[in-house]
């Protein structure tokens, strides 16, 4: 299987930044995309942004201009640079992807355990 390890989650000001970091391990697998949900309390999960291994790139219209996600195919880790950060992005963020295992043919999803970002004063 794929164990994801993320890193980067805070605290901070509105307008403030951070920078989410996920790392993919395993092997026998080749990543299809990566990206990064995120989840408020009580509210239900949402994409924020993907990125597939030929570079394209989505995000939910709300992140659109203060969020960048990028990644390193060879070191198989996606970053999510969060700039103007502002409170109604507090949530609990997610490290998400899908990858093709070699062996089997098959596409599976794997989740990171969370990492949670606050904005607040």
């Amino acid at each position: 299987q794929v164990q994801l390890v993320e890193s980067g989650g805070g605290l901070v000001q509105p307008g403030g930044s951070l920078r989410l970091s996920c790392a993919a391990s395993g092997n026998g697998f080749s990543i299809n995309t990566m990206g990064w949900y995120r989840q408020a309390s009580g509210k239900q999960r949402e994409l924020v942004a993907t990125t597939t291994s030929g570079g394209i790139t989505n995000y939910v219209n709300s992140v659109k201009g203060r969020f960048t996600i990028s990644r390193d195919n060879a070191k198989n880790t996606v970053v999510l640079q969060m700039n103007s950060l502002k409170p109604e992005d507090t949530a609990v963020y997610y490290c998400w992807t899908n990858v093709r295992h070699t062996d089997w043919d098959n596409a599976y999803d794997y989740w990171g355990q969370g990492t949670q970002v606050t904005v607040s004063s």
